[in-house]
């Protein structure tokens, strides 16, 4: 059409949308979990026999796979009273079949599924016959109760099924309150779908379990005292209420987490002993007529010291066993034991079937006839029909924020070439190798070998990626330099830019490519320096900050005004850490992000249109009990994105890992996983050191909680 006035119209709407469409760049985000690529747990049941004359209890020590072997499947629960779940299966009753509820992280979130399993085949219950068996798909039926991918955030902790009530925990929504949990704990109806929070506001609620009757929930809690950033275990307490609506709260046990029921006035839990430091299981009786509080509750220690027992799992009615996850003195594996309560007595269930493997959270069926538990399964970690020949290099994360995609790496320190088509990380299982890799997973390059962390692209010379060469967590005077180099020569020959070794660590280069900004412990702090970016500090260098704190994780704003870092300045050593920034010419100082009081924020990165920075931080405290997971250093970190300003703070990541070291890419990748061959061995992860560390006498100690805040301040 030959109209002017109509043409420019349409022009004034294209300009319009363009500059709409510019506004919002679509982008990627990349981050690591700390060795969560290296496992997949699937949950496995073994029978008990009971015998009474003579008494004890037995196992034919044949194990049988309930779940499907796909991405992490964990937390298993026999549900009680389930007769009306087979018409919500639609599948009749059968001597063969098993019923779970389990958590699984499946497409990028976690979701609770009920998984309805038919085992025909009784040969898995002959003595002697000790070859796994495995449910097939055609032999299940399943049903999300509780879809994360549509209902966008859902740490489900540990779910508890009894009749047709789900007991579940979810962190769907903010506490309002920084460096508070966002765990709480949330009832729904499977039938209705009615769901009803039980939590009360300004609290944080952990492990819940229903008892018997569905009557009272139990769980582990802060009350209102609220996290102090502990690692190891969080010093809960155990509060009881009613399921219907959350009414009568009371406080029945101090100090204690993962309750179970055994009857609705008994249940056991754990705790660490004050005196011993052994973490042990105890019973707690309640009174059964009256009103219920802390003074009028009976508790006893159940199992003995001298090896440490936790996570008890229970069945209805049930005053014979229990059955416990423990870790011995002379042992390198969280195992799966039976205690006779009777007889005072450990049974062994796992250790003689796969004694080199962790276990985690037992649990009985209600006949008490079958104990279940997850573990990762060796020779496998890809992909479903991958032969367990494939691990995901990026598995993508499912979140709220539009045109972003989001990935957790198979690696540490990641970060994006300038154009987003290659991603440099840290190989852990290489003790830091650095390799170069396309967004899609092809052409996978070692491109240096040596311990190093911290990777960056120089944003002018294609090609050039920075590293810090030496131990990460390190102090100021340990030999740490930055070398440069070039990944797409075949020689991979690099640079030396700093010389002395003291710290030099976490380079981000100018946009314009002339200058790097780093962290240096040159003057016996860590404080951030800029040199020149090909010459390095011998082509000129000068102090950025000055003081007896640590400045670091620094990175160079796109339009190269700011530089934001990570700092203790406000209470040096003591582990917390703000973000802050700064102009290159050092003006402008302020600070972005607090974590709340004591807590840490760091990593930060910029958007590429550097309107927003992401980082990872303590801000929602931890989502579960620690003990109940492999180990990390620090299982309250998760992913956030704000306003370079530090407003609009949201949160990307939901679980009860260790998120961080995150980083900002120009390129929006395709939300999907992207998977790699490798003949790597699978469930390459350590189990919560507190456990296994010994003193001279041999008795078992546990680690100060200060040992994040220690890791963070030698950063």
């Amino acid at each position: 059409m030959n109209n002017p006035i109509f043409n420019l119209i349409v022009l004034l709407l294209l300009i319009n949308f363009c500059k709409i469409s510019s506004s919002s760049p679509k982008s990627s985000i990349i981050f690591t979990t700390l060795g969560r690529s290296r496992y997949k747990f699937d949950i496995y049941t073994l029978p008990i026999s009971i015998t009474q004359s003579p008494p004890s209890i037995s196992f034919n020590h044949q194990e049988l796979k309930l779940t499907d072997g796909v991405s992490v499947n964990f937390n298993g629960h026999f549900p009680i009273n389930s007769s009306s779940i087979f018409s919500l299966l639609n599948q009749p009753t059968s001597s063969s079949t098993f019923q779970i509820v389990y958590v699984t992280e499946r497409n990028g979130t976690s979701s609770i599924f009920l998984d309805s399993v038919d085992v025909a085949d009784d040969s898995w219950t002959r003595p002697g016959f000790r070859v796994a068996l495995e449910a097939g798909d055609r032999d299940r039926v399943r049903v999300p109760l509780l879809d994360g991918t549509k209902s966008k955030v859902s740490m489900k902790d540990s779910p508890s099924l009894v009749g047709k009530e789900l007991v579940y925990v979810s962190t769907r929504e903010d506490s309002g309150v920084p460096r508070t949990s966002w765990a709480a704990v949330y009832s729904m109806d499977i039938f209705s779908g009615e769901t009803r929070r039980l939590t009360p506001v300004g609290v944080a609620d952990f492990s819940p379990a229903m008892s018997p009757s569905g009557v009272y929930t139990a769980v582990a809690s802060y009350g209102e005292k609220g996290w102090g950033g502990e690692v190891e275990e969080l010093g809960t307490d155990i509060y009881v209420f009613f399921t219907r609506d959350g009414s009568g709260r009371v406080k029945v046990v101090e100090h204690g987490g993962w309750p179970s029921w055994v009857d609705d006035h008994t249940l056991f839990f754990h705790r660490r002993d004050e005196n011993d430091g052994w973490w042990s299981v105890y019973k707690a009786s309640l009174p059964r007529v009256g009103g219920v509080e802390a003074e009028s509750v009976v508790v006893e220690r159940v199992t003995p010291p001298g090896l440490h027992a936790f996570t008890p799992g229970t069945s209805p009615g049930n005053d014979e066993f229990i059955v416990v996850a423990t870790r011995r003195p002379q042992s390198n594996y969280r195992h799966i034991e039976v205690f006779d309560l009777k007889r005072k007595v450990f049974k062994d269930v796992t250790r003689p079937v796969s004694p080199k493997n962790h276990h985690f959270n037992p649990f009985l069926s209600p006949d008490g006839t079958r104990v279940g538990y997850h573990k990762c399964k060796i020779g496998g970690n890809g992909k479903k029909g991958t032969g367990g020949d494939q691990i995901l290099l990026l598995e993508n994360i499912k979140h709220p924020v539009p045109d972003v995609s989001i990935f957790r790496v198979d690696g540490s320190f990641p970060s994006f070439s300038p154009t987003g088509d290659r991603i440099a990380y840290l190989a852990d299982l290489d003790d830091g190798f650095l390799y170069v890799v396309n967004h899609d997973g092809s052409n996978k390059k070692l491109v240096h070998k040596g311990m190093a962390f911290t990777t960056a692209w120089d944003p002018i010379r294609k090609g050039v990626v920075y590293t810090s060469v030496g131990p990460n967590f390190a102090s100021e005077r340990t030999k740490v330099d930055i070398i440069a180099i070039n990944v797409d020569n075949d020689d991979l020959s690099y640079k030396k830019l700093t010389h002395g070794g003291e710290n030099n660590a976490f380079p981000s280069p100018s946009p314009d490519g002339k200058w790097i900004v780093f962290r240096s412990g040159r003057s016996g702090y860590k404080n951030l320096y800029i040199m020149d970016a090909e010459e390095g500090e011998t082509g000129g260098i000068h102090r950025l900050t000055e003081g007896p704190w640590t400045d670091t994780m620094c990175n160079w704003s796109p339009d190269g005004e700011w530089i934001a870092f990570a700092t203790d300045r406000e209470n040096p050593g003591s582990g917390s850490f703000e973000i802050f920034m700064i102009h290159p010419n050092g003006t402008g100082l302020h600070k972005v992000i607090q974590s709340g009081s004591g807590g840490r924020a760091n990593h930060p990165w910029f958007s590429p249109d550097g309107k927003s920075i992401v980082f990872t931080s303590d801000y929602a405290a931890v989502s579960a009990e620690p003990i109940s997971n492999p180990h990390h250093y620090q299982p309250y970190g998760e992913i956030f994105i704000a306003n370079v300003d530090g407003s609009n703070v949201r949160r990307l990541t939901h679980n009860s890992f260790e998120d961080g070291t995150p980083a900002w890419g120009p390129k929006f990748l395709s939300p999907v996983d992207v998977a790699q061959p490798t003949d790597e061995r699978k469930c390459l992860f350590d189990d919560c050191y507190w456990l296994s560390i010994k003193n001279k006498f041999g008795m078992e100690l546990t680690l100060d909680a200060s040992i994040g805040a220690q890791c963070y301040k030698l950063q």
